[in-house]
């Protein structure tokens, strides 16, 4: 293999430069700010991990894992995700908090790939866990922030799809019992929203002609609180009912968050069923073919870190949401402030002043004023040195011009 040359990245990771760290961390400040309103508290954890802990217990397949080794042959991964390492500190050094616990985050993640277009190695999530509530209350929450949190980033058109692994599993059990290669095959189709495929495996199992209907019948279960009632009469399963009311009562405190119009009952919606076990949900941002959210309830991860407890939460793509928004906040102005060796000290308590105001001030000594462009441009804003600044600022000796002393 050739040496990489220096200014080569590995696939899947990105600079990111000035004015895209500056839109980053308006939606990161943006979101968390959101998520603090609603009681959410921010923490951290650390870039790595055990495998044999967070690792084994994230969502993640195991192969997607970046794994190495520490200097005694531990085996050690890069976060994928940050549910399972807040699991571990829930569980850990929050097991004496009260429950529920309210906890967000703004962190990198890391999965490995293969050379895939349009895929990262490392990427940023902006999300929250809500731990220690197993109600409906709970996981309309979750939604509700989401939907909150994605408008506080700056998505303007999206929809939420909320659906409930419970209805799949009872409903697949009471069709296909004794089959769970079909059931897996059928629910890996619908993971995939591969709908073709789903049709393909139900003609493969030579299901009799009613059964077949039924279980297509699914793939239009789509839209508003409507979808419940259809879902009930389409499944005797009690799992798959119980799920369906769940949803119900999801339904009507969204309703009264005034969120629904963004929320629409998708029963295909599976999430990972290895992982999930009541509620998920996606959000799809208009014109992008992604997900820029995700979440759901998994009420069994905590009893892997010793302290069980139901969970729900959501993470946003942020990596994802920069592509789709222009931050709108003011931006501060830039003021340049040009000066000769005798005024030194005048023109940095100039700056000073003016960076107590919360502008952005780039200072420089002049040692030719004739040739410094700034001091003879006449519109504004000024290009120099690539920046664009909205005053300029001359300090010559100690005479201000452009700008007034304090």
């Amino acid at each position: 293999m050739s040496k990489p040359k220096v200014f080569e990245k590995p696939i899947g990771v990105k600079d990111y430069l000035p004015h895209a760290v500056t839109r980053l961390r308006q939606v990161e400040s943006r979101v968390l700010a959101c998520m603090g309103g609603w009681g959410y508290e921010q923490i951290m954890t650390p870039t790595i991990e055990y495998y044999d802990t967070v690792g084994v217990a994230s969502s993640t397949s195991d192969q997607k894992l970046f794994k190495l080794l520490n200097n005694r042959g531990t085996t050690l991964v890069l976060r994928s995700e940050m549910t399972s390492p807040i699991a571990r500190v829930a569980s850990s050094l929050l097991k004496e908090a009260d429950h529920p616990l309210r906890l967000s985050y703004h962190s990198n993640v890391f999965r490995a790939i293969e050379e895939e277009a349009g895929r990262e190695a490392e990427f940023f999530q902006t999300g929250v866990e809500l731990i220690g509530d197993a109600s409906p209350e709970a996981d309309a929450e979750v939604v509700a922030l989401a939907v909150a949190s994605l408008q506080a980033a700056g998505v303007d058109r999206f929809k939420i799809a909320i659906g409930h692994v419970g209805f799949l599993n009872g409903l697949f059990e009471e069709t296909l019992s004794g089959r769970g290669e079909a059931q897996e095959e059928l629910k890996s189709c619908l993971l995939r929203r591969d709908y073709v495929g789903y049709r393909d495996e139900l003609r493969r199992l030579e299901l009799s002609e009613p059964l077949k209907r039924e279980l297509e019948g699914i793939l239009r279960l789509r839209g508003g609180q409507e979808v419940c009632d259809q879902a009930l009469e389409l499944s005797g399963s009690e799992i798959a009912r119980a799920s369906i009311r769940h949803l119900c009562e999801i339904w009507d405190v969204l309703e009264a968050y005034g969120v629904s119009e963004h929320v629409l009952i998708d029963l295909t919606m599976i999430g990972d069923f290895s992982y999930y076990t009541g509620m998920t949900f996606e959000g799809y941002a208009a014109d992008l073919g992604f997900p820029v959210a995700s979440g759901g309830r998994y009420d069994n991860l905590l009893s892997q870190f010793g302290r069980p407890a139901p969970a729900t939460g959501f993470a946003l793509k942020t990596t994802r949401i920069l592509d789709l928004v222009r931050t709108g906040s003011q931006e501060p102005q830039r003021i340049l402030i040009g000066y000769d060796a005798s005024s030194r000290e005048r023109a940095l308590q100039e700056a000073s002043r003016y960076r107590e105001q919360g502008d952005v001030v780039v200072t420089e000594k002049v040692e030719d004023w004739e040739s410094w462009l700034p001091a003879a441009a006449s519109e504004r804003p000024v290009q120099y040195k690539g920046k664009a600044y909205a005053t300029v600022v001359s300090v010559r000796s100690n005479q201000v011009q452009g700008g007034t002393l304090a």
